[in-house]
C-alpha cells in the first residue's frame, strides 16, 4: 500500500540517523562522531543503492561489490566512480524511489560541455535531509538578517538551494533578486539594495563586480551600508579577485564550493584558509585524475563527492572534474571540518609550454597588477601554447599608452614564469551567464 503524500512527508522529516547523531551543529561536531556518522550514512546509502537504484545495481554487480562489503570509510574505495556521462544517459535510472515521487529537477548550466545533466531530488532529499545539519559558525545568519540573493533562479540549482537554505535553516529574509533572468537585471537588483538595505549578499564573484559597477552608476556606495557578510559561489575565483571585491563592497566576502550534482561541499570561513568540508553532507576523496587512485593530502587531484544526505536519488562517488587538495594543518578558526583547496576544472587548465596552469593560479597575480581592472580573459589557441595572452580593460583612471602593454607582459612573466602578451581593450562584454575566464580560440595557420 502507497503511503500517502502527507505521510511519506512526516516519516521523512527527522531521520533517525540525524536524530542520533546531530545533537550539535556540523560545523563544531566532534570530528569522531562526525566520522561514526559518515560510517553509517554511508552503509545506509549503499544498501539503498543497491536495493533499490537500477543504476547502481548494475554498477555494483560489475565491480563486484554488494553492500557488505562496505563497513568502513575506507571502503568507499572498492565502490565504482560515477561521472558525468553517466548522469546524461539517463537521469530516471539513478532513483530509489518512484518516479512520481520526485519534486524537483534542475539543469546543468553547460559549463563542462556536452549534454544536459538532469538533477532529480524528492521533497525529503531536497528540503529536509539537506537542511538537517546546519552550518551556524560558518554561516552567522539568523532571524532579522536580509540576505539579497543574487544567483539564478531559473533552472540551475543555485539561487533555490541558498533560498531554503537561508529560510528553513537560519530563519533569515531573502531577496529574491536572481541573475540575469528576464527581471533580474542588475539595476533592478541595485533599487532592490537601496529600497530595502540588505545586510547580507550571496553572488558569483563576476556578479558582484556588475552590481558594483551599475551601483557606481545609480549614485549608491555599496560601502556605505553596513553588510554583515557576504558569501561568492557560481565560479572560482583567486584571492586577489576575492579582495577586489570585498574593497567595492565593504565587507568580508566568503567562498562557498557547491555542485549541481553533489550540492554544497565546502564553506570558507573569515580566516581564508580554504574550504571547510561540509562533512555532514559529503563524503571527498582526492583522485589521480588518470588511474583513479586516491591521493594523499597536499597532492592535487580531481575532487570525488559522495552524497550522505541523499537517499531517494543516490549519488556514490560522482568525478566532479574539478581540481583541489586537502590542506592537513588545522584551520585558526577552530571549525574542525577538513580544508579543501581548489584549482579550478580540469577542462580550464591553461598548458603552456608542456606545463599546466590554474586559471586561478594565474589571475591572483594579474588582479595583483594596479593597472589591470576587473575584467579580463586568458585566451587560448590550440592544446598546448607558447605563451600566456591576456586580454584585459585596464582600471579606472588608468590610460593605455605605448609601453603599457609590454610593462603588464614583463610583470606577468617575471611573475608566473612563462612568456606573456597582453591586449589591452576598452571593454570586455558583461555576461549573463557564468563568466568565462579562458577563451578558447582558432590557431592561425
Amino acid at each position: 500500500m502507497t503511503l500517502a503524500f502527507e505521510d511519506r512527508i512526516r516519516a521523512a522529516q527527522t531521520p533517525d540517523l540525524f536524530r542520533r547523531y546531530f545533537r550539535d551543529a556540523a560545523d563544531v561536531m566532534p570530528l569522531e562522531r562526525l566520522a561514526a556518522y559518515q560510517t553509517e550514512a554511508l552503509k545506509e546509502i549503499v544498501a539503498i543503492a543497491h536495493a533499490k537504484s537500477p543504476f547502481y545495481q548494475e554498477r555494483f554487480r560489475q565491480a563486484g561489490v554488494r553492500p557488505e562489503d562496505v563497513q568502513e570509510l575506507s571502503d568507499l574505495a572498492k565502490l565504482p566512480f560515477t561521472t558525468k556521462d553517466d548522469l546524461r544517459h539517463d537521469p530516471w535510472r539513478f532513483l530509489a524511489c518512484d518516479k512520481a515521487d520526485v519534486s524537483i529537477i534542475h539543469v546543468s548550466t553547460g559549463t563542462t560541455g556536452g549534454k544536459q545533466i538532469y538533477v532529480l531530488h524528492t521533497w525529503a532529499d531536497y528540503y529536509m535531509h539537506d537542511l538537517a545539519p546546519g552550518f551556524p559558525v560558518l554561516v552567522p545568519v539568523g532571524r532579522g538578517d536580509m540576505v539579497l540573493n543574487a544567483l539564478p533562479y531559473e533552472m540551475s540549482s543555485a539561487g533555490l538551494a541558498f533560498h531554503k537554505s537561508f529560510i528553513n535553516s537560519c530563519g533569515a529574509t531573502v531577496l529574491t533578486a536572481g541573475k540575469g533572468g528576464a527581471y533580474s537585471t542588475p539595476d533592478k537588483t541595485v533599487q532592490m539594495i537601496r529600497d530595502l538595505q540588505p545586510n547580507c549578499a550571496v553572488t558569483a564573484p563576476s556578479y558582484a563586480v556588475t552590481l558594483y559597477e551599475t551601483a557606481l552608476q545609480e549614485g549608491l556606495d555599496l560601502t556605505s551600508l553596513g553588510w554583515k557578510k557576504m558569501w561568492l559561489t557560481g565560479e572560482g575565483c583567486s584571492p586577489a579577485f576575492r579582495e577586489r571585491v570585498e574593497r567595492l563592497w565593504g565587507t568580508r566576502a566568503n567562498m562557498y564550493y557547491g555542485t549541481l550534482e553533489g550540492g554544497v561541499v565546502g564553506i570558507e570561513c573569515d580566516e581564508h584558509r580554504g574550504y571547510h568540508v561540509t562533512e555532514s553532507h559529503v563524503i571527498l576523496e582526492i583522485v589521480d585524475p588518470k588511474t583513479g587512485e586516491p591521493l594523499e593530502p597536499l597532492e592535487v587531484g580531481e575532487i570525488v563527492v559522495t552524497c550522505l544526505a541523499r537517499r531517494d536519488a543516490p549519488l556514490i562517488r560522482y568525478r566532479t572534474q574539478d581540481i583541489g587538495y586537502f590542506d592537513p594543518d588545522p584551520c585558526p578558526c577552530g571549525v574542525p571540518l577538513p580544508l579543501l583547496h581548489l584549482r579550478g576544472r580540469q577542462g580550464d587548465q591553461i598548458r603552456i609550454n608542456g606545463v599546466d596552469f590554474s586559471p586561478f593560479y594565474l589571475e591572483e597575480f594579474l588582479m595583483r597588477q594596479p593597472e589591470v581592472g576587473n575584467w579580463y580573459q586568458f585566451v587560448v589557441k590550440g592544446g598546448d601554447n607558447d605563451r600566456l595572452k591576456i586580454r584585459a580593460e585596464l582600471a579606472p583612471q588608468v590610460s593605455a599608452t605605448p609601453d603599457l602593454a609590454d610593462k603588464l607582459s614583463s610583470k606577468m612573466e617575471y611573475a608566473v614564469g612563462v612568456p606573456c602578451e597582453f591586449e589591452i581593450v576598452d571593454r570586455i562584454p558583461r555576461p549573463r551567464g557564468k563568466t568565462v575566464r579562458v577563451v578558447r580560440e582558432e590557431a592561425t595557420p
